[in-house]
């Protein structure tokens, strides 16, 4: 006799999605070498053969992470506002709605193999194109990549090493005080 129990079944795009959200968390928290697919899996509730199913390496969904919230950033937000939605992103907790946690992932597994290193590596290279492009200077390239080094280094100090006063600091403030300095080097910042 076959006992009846409910089917349970998972929406692909939910699914997908679950993987995700579990994944950026984990890699967020531990950093890529030290999160496994075992773990990913859990944390969204699902076999981790989904994992393999809809990502085909636990690369593969890395790199899906760090695109997400990055490229869609990219794509959403007009060039001159770029810096500060990614500013305000970082600065929100992870579980925020706005919180975006593609920087401290990329903090976090800095380093990792190579596939990693240039999902991370690509992602920067295209925020540093597109910030380039806010100032006329001859040296927009340098000026942008600046930036960004600086954006890196706020959230290595504030949400990695979590060193005081920037660690506990409002964010508001920090956000105010790190545009109107990136203004010196970009001027078309909004």
């Amino acid at each position: 006799m076959t006992e009846d129990r409910p089917v349970r079944r998972r929406h692909a795009d939910t699914t997908r999605q679950a993987l995700i959200d579990a994944a950026a968390g984990l890699f967020a928290e531990r950093g890529y070498d030290r999160t496994t697919v075992r773990a990913i899996a859990d944390r969204a509730g699902v076999n981790q053969a989904l994992l393999f199913r809809y990502f085909g390496s636990k690369t593969a969904l890395f790199g899906e992470v760090m695109a997400h919230d990055g490229r869609r950033r990219l794509r959403d937000t007009p060039p001159e506002r770029l810096l500060e939605s990614a500013l305000r992103g970082m600065l929100a907790p992870g579980d925020a709605p706005h919180g975006d946690r593609s920087l401290e992932v990329f903090l976090r597994s800095a380093g990792g193999d190579d596939e990693v290193a240039d999902a991370s590596r690509r992602l920067g290279e295209e925020y540093a194109r597109t910030l380039a492009h806010l100032t006329g200077e001859e040296d927009a390239e340098l000026r942008a990549a600046l930036v960004l080094a600086w954006l890196l280094g706020i959230g290595l100090t504030r949400l990695v090493v979590r060193q005081e006063p920037l660690a506990g600091a409002d964010p508001e403030r920090v956000c105010r005080l790190m545009l109107d300095a990136s203004r010196t080097l970009l001027e078309g910042l909004a």
